[in-house]
This record gives structure tokens, sequence and C-alpha cells, in this order.
């Protein structure tokens, strides 16, 4: 009688759990607790800026790690490149080497008149426009943050914004696959249904998180105002980077905070 086809097959809830992981490259006892997730790679070093004693963990692919210490705690920074895809994959994987908690920081689009570029923008949900989650749950079910950590992030944003004359704001946010694809139709339905902001990856930071027992939360920085048609992605200004290293403290302050 042949062999069983079904024997061989990979299972890939198991695969490589304790070991070096395939696509962020660290294995367990390299990281801390937790973990802040920019998108860029190139904005790991900014969090770097906030540590002491500093290790560069690895680099492959979309995936930068470093680790150091804020106010005594051990914090990892690992990029998750854009979009859900490998947003999935980094927290799976942090996940697999000891990372119990997640604050996504970085830039995020307003939809909503009167937010600001470098304005702070904290979700409390996530409208899931991607196909990611549909991997792994069903349609209704909620992309939506650890509330004692979102809580946090809240204070400590309004905290920094008010110190530094800018504002901070709290909502819902939608996660988009397609970057080029969020037509004018498109963009005005978010805004109408009253979706704070707009950005690639915190569907699938949420759903993972809540799937594997772990902690998540976000937040960014608005990067730009699709409703009015506000945008510093000029490099020359100052304002978006400053609301990165605001939402990098607000996401560091809340780690210190809750001890995650």
């Amino acid at each position: 009688m042949s062999a069983n086809p079904q024997s061989s097959i990979v299972d890939k809830s198991t695969a490589g759990v304790d070991a070096r992981q395939y696509h962020i490259a660290i294995a367990p006892g390299e990281v801390s607790s937790v973990a802040l997730l920019p998108g860029d790679p190139f904005r790991v070093p900014l969090i770097a800026e906030f540590l002491t004693d500093v290790k560069d963990i690895a680099h492959n692919r979309e995936h930068r790690t470093m680790t150091g210490l804020y106010k005594g705690k051990l914090i990892t920074a690992t990029s998750t490149g854009m979009g859900c895809p490998s947003t999935a994959i980094a927290v799976e994987e942090l996940a697999r080497v000891g990372v119990t908690s997640f604050i996504r920081v970085g830039s995020s689009a307003g939809l909503q008149p009167g937010i600001e570029p470098g304005d702070l923008l904290v979700s409390e949900g996530s409208l899931r426009n991607d196909g990611t989650t549909a991997a792994y749950v069903h349609p209704g079910y909620p992309a939506v943050p650890d509330l004692a950590l979102t809580l946090e992030l809240t204070r400590q944003a309004e905290r920094l914004a008010t110190a530094a004359g800018t504002k901070s704001w709290s909502g819902f946010s939608a996660s988009d696959d397609a970057f080029y694809a969020e037509t004018p139709a498109w963009i005005s339905q978010l805004s109408e249904m009253g979706i704070l902001n707009v950005e690639m990856e915190a569907s699938a930071l949420y759903v993972v998180a809540r799937l594997r027992g772990l902690r998540a939360g976000m937040v960014c920085a608005c990067s730009s105002n699709l409703v009015d048609g506000a945008s510093l992605y000029d490099k020359k200004n100052t304002a978006l980077k400053d609301g990165w290293m605001r939402s990098i403290e607000a996401a560091l302050e809340t780690a210190v905070a809750l001890d995650l």
C-alpha cells in the first residue's frame, strides 16, 4: 500500500517554532516582549535614537530589527514592510521568538477635515479592506486593538501633541491593500463613514494578535489629508518626521507605563 500523501504536507502552524525565523531572521532570546513596528526599515534607526545599548539584530528582506533600552526597559523595533501580508508574517514570527505586545508606529493619511500633517492618529479599530485577514477569519470578524494599550496610547499621544502645539486624534482607521486603487469615490466613502485615517497594515496586526492571544495597538503620524488635500511628503519639510518621532515616543512611553 502506498504511503499516505497527506503525511508529507508541511504544517505551517508548527514549522519553525523555537528556531531562527525564516523571514525576520531572528531566534528566540534575541528580542524583548514588546516590539514597535514601523513599516519602513529605514525608520527603525529613528526608534533607536530614543534607546541606549542599541544592538542591530537582523535585516532580512523588508524586516530590519534593532533592540535597546528605554528607561530601563528592553525594546525591540522591527519593520514590517508595506501591507498586510508582510505585516502578518512579521507578527507571526515575532510571536514565535517571544514578543507578546506590538505597537505599530509610522505614517497614515487623514480622512477627516481639520487633521493636519504631523498630527497623531490613534486607531480604535480597523476596517478590513485587505485580503490577508480574509485568509485568517470570517468576513465579520472585527479588527480591534487591545483596549488598555489603546487607552494609554491615546493618553500619551494627547500629552505629546499638546506639548508640541499639534493635535492628537482617535477613531476608526481603514487598512487598504492597493495604494493606487484608492479612488476619490472610495476616499469620499471612507470619510463619510467617519473613518479617521487610512493605512495598510493595522488590520492584519490586530487580527493576528487577537488570534494568537497577543496585545496590539497603533499610533501614527498624519502624512497627508486626503480630503483637505494637505500633504507633507516633501522631504524638506520636517513636520512629518517630527510627527513620526512623537508617535515613537508615545509608543515607548506606553510600553513603560504598561510594562509590556
